[in-house]
């Protein structure tokens, strides 16, 4: 991505974003990057800075509560579960066009690692939220159907980190959760990382990458 210009502090994605949504009723972020990017923590860090400059007027909407649920997945795709196709993208679409409008409050859900499951209705999107910033693997990805999502978003980034940290990341990421040390990194390695490299090689161009 050398050709997409380059950050590396929050302060500057903060800035960027803030001068962006000036006077704009909805603006939308979207926050990608392969597993193990640490989306689900920049976001916090970015959600916490525009709400200090812009208190109540930012919402985060993690992409990973459009998991399928396990019931739905059945035995034979439980062991890809993360893989593109075990998203409901539609559902995503669907909800972000009606974020967009700005019109009313959009419940979306969100992902409870511990249960493994998405919780319905866990976040509220009210029309105070001026800056929603959408984070999750797979919103620049260039297949269908998430090429349907990328022209709903004002500004996409991408969180770029090299595979030796992701590696070390996702094995810690399992063995936070209890597994032993050849299950994390047999999952790490044959499941997740296969999914960050369709990331890293099959996403669009995004207005800015964070290093």
């Amino acid at each position: 991505m050398s050709s997409v210009p380059s950050i590396d502090s929050l302060s500057e994605l903060t800035r960027r974003v803030l001068d962006a949504a000036t006077g704009q009723d909805r603006f939308l972020v979207a926050l990608a990057g392969p597993p193990g990017a640490g989306k689900s923590y920049r976001s916090q860090q970015l959600f916490q800075a525009i709400d200090e400059a812009l208190p109540g007027q930012v919402v985060v909407v993690p992409m990973d509560g459009y998991h399928f649920d396990n019931a739905v997945l059945g035995d034979a795709q439980l062991p890809v579960k993360g893989a593109p196709h075990t998203f409901d993208a539609d559902g995503l679409r669907v909800d972000l066009k009606r974020i967009r409008r700005a019109g009313a409050t959009v419940a979306v859900p969100v992902f409870d690692r511990p249960l493994d499951l998405a919780r319905a209705g866990g976040r509220l999107v009210t029309r105070e939220h001026r800056i929603v910033i959408v984070e999750g693997n797979y919103l620049l990805l260039d297949q269908e159907p998430w090429r349907a999502l990328h022209d709903l978003f004002d500004l996409r980034v991408m969180l770029e980190v090299d595979d030796e940290v992701l590696e070390r990341r996702l094995i810690e990421r399992w063995w936070s959760m209890g597994h032993d040390d050849e299950f994390a990194r047999r999952k790490a390695l044959d499941k997740d990382m296969p999914n960050a490299h369709l990331v890293k090689t099959t996403s669009i161009m995004p207005d800015l990458a964070w290093r």
